[in-house]
Formats: structure tokens, sequence, C-alpha cells
């Protein structure tokens, strides 16, 4: 028989789909508290996520939708299949001690394919290379080639095209003279600056 009422147990239902999935709005939290078999109004849990500080803002949606079109104009052309676009980001975890973690990872904008993340106490140039290292590898584990085979070729020059744009947030390790030429070497990447990030790595908790 389904639970009545707005007792603790309905509560800590709320909280803990809350938690779990930040992006949810109270509907979608409704929705599933109802599913465990507690019986609320969507008011009670619209209440109940004001009461524990986990209501998004209203401008959430909006927020997202515009981060979105910034994000699709950082590209000349809209990336159609996997390899056309990679982005390569820096994220950092605090430990349980004090300590951080950074992770540098490139993820394939069309497939949402994250290649293997290079964990490093350290966010610098170093560690963007090591991340494109480890991309370009596991790709090559994947494909059975280099990257830089699937590179067209100028008819005119005969010089290799590059296939993969890549978007950085244009922070200092990839700003840097090592980054730089690390790609220039690699002619199967072409460097994009993201237009609508500020330099930085993105911190997570």
């Amino acid at each position: 028989m389904a639970a009545t009422g707005t007792g603790q147990a309905a509560r800590e239902l709320v909280v803990k789909h809350a938690l779990a999935h930040p992006a949810w709005g109270h509907r979608k939290i409704w929705a599933m508290v109802r599913h465990d078999g507690h019986v609320v109004s969507e008011a009670t849990v619209l209440r109940i996520l004001r009461e524990e500080g986990l209501i998004l803002p209203a401008q959430y949606q909006r927020e997202r939708g515009k981060l979105a079109e910034r994000r699709k104009a950082a590209f000349a052309t809209e990336p159609s299949g996997p390899n056309q676009v990679w982005q390569l980001d820096f994220s950092e975890f605090g430990t349980t001690t004090g300590g951080t973690w950074r992770l540098a990872g490139c993820r394939d904008y069309w497939s949402k394919y994250e290649h293997p993340f290079h964990v490093s106490p350290t966010g610098n140039q170093h560690d963007a290379i090591d991340a494109m290292e480890l991309a370009l590898a596991d790709y090559e584990a994947m494909f059975g080639h280099p990257l830089v085979e699937a590179c067209p070729v100028d008819p005119e020059t005969g010089e290799l095209l590059p296939v993969v744009t890549l978007v950085t947030d244009n922070g200092g390790p990839f700003r840097s003279f090592r980054f730089e030429s690390f790609i220039a070497a690699h002619p199967s990447a072409t460097p994009r600056a993201h237009p609508s990030e500020d330099p930085g790595t993105e911190r997570v908790p």
C-alpha cells in the first residue's frame, strides 16, 4: 500500500533524488517520489526542496540553453560525426584531506565519448600534452591506425589537413609554447579557443 502524507520518509526521498540528480526540476523529482510509493503533491516537493536549499534557480534552464548556443558558435561547421571536434579541458577534484587532483581529458563532441583521463596534482602544459597523447593513443587502439592517417590531403600543396578541431577554454596550458609546439607537430588536430568560456578549470567538490 502506498504511503501518504509528508512524513520524514518522503522528505528523505525528495532530498535523495535531488542530490543524485542536481539538474532535475521539482516535477521530475515529484514523479520519482510517487514512483517510490509516496503520495505527495508537486507543491509539497517544491516546498521541501526550498526548505532544504535544493531548488534550482529560475534561470537555470535558460542559462543552459544559452551555454549550448555559445558552444555551437565555437565551431565553424557543426560536427556531423565522431572525431571531428574534440573538447580538451581540466577538472579538479578535492580530496577529503584537503588535496586536489586535476583531471585532463579529451571528449568527442559528437559522440560524447570520453578518452582516458590524465590524472595529476598539477594542471599545466605538460598535463595538457599528456591528455592529448592519451587521446591519440586511444584513437589508434580503437581504429587500428593513427589519427594522422585519417587526414585529408590538400590537392594543391600536398599538405595534410587537420581532421579534428580541438576546442579548449584558451587557458594558460593551452596557450603555452610547449602545447602549441605539440599541436604543430601533430597535423591531425587544429586548436580553436572556446569563445564562451573564461580561462581556468572546472571545480568539482
